[in-house]
Formats: C-alpha cells, structure tokens, sequence
C-alpha cells in the first residue's frame, strides 16, 4: 500500500465508482479496478461493495478512507512547506462572516493585495457552522467566525469585539412589551447565522420558545422587512448605522451582559501556516488593536 493506492482508493470512494474515478484520474478503469482489487489483496479484506450502479465503501473500506484523506492533506501541506520559502506567495483562501467583511475586513483585503501581489488570495462567505466546516475540510486555511468555537482540532485568536443591539420598526418603543405581546417573528439570514442563534437564545431566556423566522438572503432586505413591522432581528451596532440614521428602523440597547459578541479567526491547529497567511494575520492585527481600543 503506498499514496498512489489511497489516492485511487479515495476518488473511487468519494465518485462512488471506478469509471469516474478513472476519468478523474486520467487513466484507464482498468487499472484502477486493479489496483483496489491489489489494495484489498494486501489488506486481507474488501473495501467496496460493488453492484450493477457503482460501489459503496464496506466497514473496513470507511475506516480506511479517513486515512487516506489525512495522507493527501499531509502530502499536498508537505509539498507547500517545502515550496515555502519565506517569502509570501501561491494560493491563500480566507474564509469570512459577511458581516465581518463589510464591518473590518475590506480595508485589510485592499491593503494586502496591494503589499503581496503574488498572493492569489480568494475570499468565502458563509455562517459560522458553515465556516467551521470549511476549515475543518481543509477549504479555507482560516476564517474569521463567531465566537467562542470549542472544537479540539482547531485553534482560535480573538481580532474583533462587536456591540450588538435588536432592530425593530421604527413605531416601536417598548422592547419588552412587544415581546411580551407573543407571535414574535425573528428576521434572519439562514440557519446556521451566528446572530440568528445569540437573538434566538436572548429570546428564549424572556420566554420566546418556538420562535418563527423570516429567512432572507440580504441584509437589505432583512432591514426592509423589520422597517415594515414583520419581526425583528439582532445586527452589530456599527453595521446599522445608515438604516439607524435615516430612521428606518428604531434600535434598542441590549443589557451589558448580552451585548457583545467576538470575532475570533480559526484554523486548524494541525495544519501549516503558510507565508501567505502568517503575512496576512499580521496584516489583521494593527485593525485588531484599533478595534479594543475603541471600545
């Protein structure tokens, strides 16, 4: 069993069949029939189950391919480390909340690509859970989430504190009373947002169980729809402050206790830290200094 045999084994796995494998591969599905079936030969046991639409993995076949994928990731990080030299360059892909991007990160991003134009650098959005996974999976080299994220294979740096506070209609001057009123309706982005879940837990320790959410896309139109009395929703403060001004929506303060919330960055606590990155974190940090400070 060497790499070349995991990597066979692994398209196989995740393609569900030889003949995509193949393709994928650049090869014949001759060959790779035979070398799954070499693999199993020296392992002393299958690894698919094969039927007329393809092959499912056997127990055995499962445990085998979290290996496979470790050694690909280690292969491909050992392949960047040597390429490394110090000198910020190659491929680096952060991963960002929306908010985060339009609240802090803009004004990095530019200044960064302007110092490191070797620096092929791309940018993912998603929510927090969404994020994670993406780190987890080796599809971002770190992101900055919603925190605090407790999970034992990755580390965490706080950059950002944010101020939140609840966005209502504008007719609205009573926050406790419009809650206790019942038929709260939360307007949010999907599931899997952040401030969805810090609004939904604030709601439920005043009582709000069963809440119902009006999903959106935008933040635009979740700001539309709060100014048009459908529900409300939970934002950081500097995010509001245009819809606040033009009076669109009423903002109340939230108790000392519930009101913030940190930005902190994740990456996996094994992987390389490329020049790309560690150039970019410290590129982060002055902004992550002016941010405490203005608190």
């Amino acid at each position: 069993m060497d790499a070349g045999d995991l990597r066979i084994f692994e398209a196989v796995a995740r393609l569900g069949g030889m003949n995509r494998a193949a393709a994928e591969l650049n090869t014949v599905q001759s060959n790779v029939t035979a070398r799954i079936r070499l693999l199993e030969k020296q392992l002393g046991t299958r690894l698919f189950h094969r039927d007329s639409r393809g092959v499912k993995l056997t127990e055995p076949g499962q445990r085998l391919l979290s290996y496979a994928v470790k050694i690909a990731q280690l292969l491909k990080e050992a392949r960047l480390a040597v390429a490394d030299d110090g000198k910020p360059k190659g491929v680096l892909t952060i991963g960002s909340l929306e908010t985060t991007v339009a609240l802090r990160l803009s004004p990095i991003l530019a200044d960064y690509v302007g110092a490191f134009p070797e620096v092929e650098l791309g940018l993912r959005t998603g929510t927090t859970c969404e994020l994670v996974e993406d780190v987890l999976a080796h599809r971002v080299e770190g992101a900055f989430v919603c925190g605090p994220v407790a999970h034992e294979d990755l580390t965490s740096e706080v950059f950002f504190r944010e101020e939140l506070a609840i966005l209502t209609a504008k007719s609205v001057r009573d926050l406790d009373a419009l809650i206790a009123k019942g038929n709260t309706r939360s307007v949010v982005l999907r599931r899997g947002c952040s401030y969805r879940e810090i609004l939904e837990t604030m709601l439920a320790k005043r009582g709000v169980v069963g809440l119902r959410h009006l999903e959106f896309g935008t933040l635009e139109a979740i700001y539309g729809s709060v100014g048009a009395g459908l529900g409300i929703t939970l934002l950081p403060k500097t995010l509001i402050g245009s819809v606040w001004r033009d009076g669109r929506v009423a903002v109340h303060e939230m108790p000392p206790d519930e009101a913030h919330v940190d930005t902190i960055f994740i990456r996996r606590r094994d992987a390389f830290v490329s020049s790309a990155l560690k150039a970019f974190l410290k590129a982060a940090r002055p902004a992550q200094v002016r941010s405490e400070a203005a608190e």
